[in-house]
């Protein structure tokens, strides 16, 4: 018998996150693992006349490739790769695998070639992404491995996630509305900003905003969701700061990361564990060391760091920042083969400023919008 939630959540995918509609070329991509919820998910779809095919990944075979593969193999990009980004209406992204440390012992520059490989076409697809010509979402299967990172036995570690995505309550789809409807009035207020300046404990970082679109985090491409964001002016960029949580980076953690910048670009960077790989990921080509989002987490459902960003970026009374690629609907600039978000908690005193102006304190918003 299939979980209720399981079936509520491929609904909610298909007819509210990716709108997906007869003669869409929609694609699923996901381990075996996650296969009850691409079941739903494929129902629903071909039940609304889409052309609907997928990719099941088996587990290992990501690890074998990344240990054994040689330069010109880590740098391939098949055809089949090429053809999705080009003819895709819709893509489905399912996370959740057997294993969340699988690649911790993979040569971080094997991770940083196969990832730089890959830069030119996830750009293609995201720009179709920003200009409406397709849409993508990514969700989380509850997974034991997944449980496990969270320190939650798999009952307690479904209950949080399908929590989190409001699947327990009666209409999912009209709470993400009303999220929907209050977090774009917090957009439109800071569209209108010139100037953000972010404080907190061993953090002062201030950058331009001007002219960039804030974004609705509200469940159309992340699930779930809850944040707005935006692109700084990429050569802006001013301070320092100091990330409260670690930065987990396929499966591998960099804890106290703190980062310096001088005219938008990284110039000194630390971390108490995972240096090497925090240089390494700034060494992805020039796009990585300056950053491609900043962004307020919104869900105060989400109280819980699980080591998993699709969640912690969300929690309610954090900022975060990621390095890399920048989200073009956001009229960011930056490209990069790498987008990594990193995690700052506000609750104990953080403030933000907008042209001058206190508008957050402590982990929530000051101004009724």
């Amino acid at each position: 018998m299939v979980d209720e939630r399981i079936k509520k959540l491929a609904k909610l995918l298909v007819n509210y996150s990716l709108g997906v509609k007869k003669g869409d070329y929609f694609f699923i991509e996901g381990y075996d693992i996650a296969s009850p919820l691409i079941r739903e998910v494929y129902r629903e779809a071909v039940k609304k006349g889409a052309h609907v095919k997928t990719e099941i990944m088996l587990p290992g075979l990501q690890e074998i490739f990344l240990k054994e593969a040689s330069d010109e193999q880590l740098k391939f990009i098949a055809p089949h790769e090429r053809n999705l980004v080009e003819k895709a209406d819709a893509l489905l992204s399912i996370w959740g695998g057997y294993n969340e440390r699988q690649l911790s012992n993979v040569d971080p520059k094997k991770l940083q070639i196969s990832r730089g490989a890959r830069k030119e076409i996830h750009s293609k697809f995201f720009d179709k992404v920003a200009k409406g010509e397709a849409k993508w979402c990514g969700t989380q299967f509850p997974t034991d491995a997944s449980a496990q990172e969270a320190n939650m036995s798999l009952e307690e570690y479904e209950d949080f996630v399908f929590g989190s995505m409001l699947l327990d309550k009666e209409d999912p789809v009209a709470e993400w509305k009303k999220i929907s409807e209050e977090q774009g009035k917090i957009c439109e207020y800071l569209d209108k900003k010139k100037m953000l300046h972010i404080k907190s404990k061993d953090t002062d970082l201030k950058m331009s905003i001007e002219g960039r679109k804030w974004i609705n985090c509200d469940g159309r491409q992340n699930f779930p969701d809850g944040e707005v964001f935006t692109t700084p002016i990429e050569d802006t960029v001013e301070g320092y700061i100091r990330f409260s949580y670690p930065g987990i980076y396929m499966g591998k953690e960099i804890e106290d990361i703190r980062l310096q910048f001088k005219n938008g670009k990284v110039v000194k960077a630390s971390a108490a564990k995972g240096e090497d790989l925090l240089l390494t990921l700034l060494d992805t080509d020039e796009g990585a060391r300056f950053l491609g989002e900043i962004a307020v987490g919104t869900n105060y459902g989400i109280k819980k760091f699980t080591k998993n960003m699709l969640f912690d970026e969300k929690i309610g009374g954090t900022v975060h920042a990621a390095l890399g690629s920048a989200p073009k609907e956001t009229g960011g600039k930056n490209e990069s083969g790498i987008h990594w978000d990193m995690l700052c908690d506000m609750k104990n005193g953080g403030e933000i400023y907008a042209d001058g102006e206190l508008i957050y304190k402590d982990g929530k918003f000051l101004i009724n919008f």
